[in-house]
């Protein structure tokens, strides 16, 4: 079992920054596939970053330009570098790992670290 650990949210003013972090109990290089989710009050989880074991990224439009997901191997923690933070984005932001093993594949969630957007 893998053991994902978020943190850094908290709050901030309205076109402030924050840097959430993923620390993984397990090699992140064996993960296929790491990302951001997340969940607003009353609303689905929604997608928000992921990136591959090959430095591939991926953005949800309403981030792009905005969101940066990046990786340390070393440190086996993934990183959110959120820019030009907007009310809207307030919301409780989960750690995903994703990998496959043959033909199953395994899925882990963090706990959840809380951003709030405002003034």
């Amino acid at each position: 079992q893998v053991q994902l650990v978020e943190s850094g949210g908290g709050l901030v003013q309205p076109g402030g920054s924050l840097r959430l972090s993923c620390a993984a109990s397990a090699s992140i290089v064996s993960m296929n596939a790491m990302g951001w989710y997340r969940q607003a009050p009353g609303k689905q989880r929604d997608y928000v970053a992921s990136i591959t074991s090959s430095g591939s990224t991926d953005y949800a439009d309403s981030v792009t330009g905005r969101f940066t997901i990046s990786r340390d191997n070393a440190k086996n923690t993934v990183y959110l570098q959120m820019n030009d933070l907007k009310s809207e984005d307030t919301a409780v932001y989960y750690c995903h790992a994703e990998r496959w093993v043959i033909t199953t594949r395994s899925d882990y969630w963090g706990q959840g670290t809380q951003v709030t957007v405002s003034s």
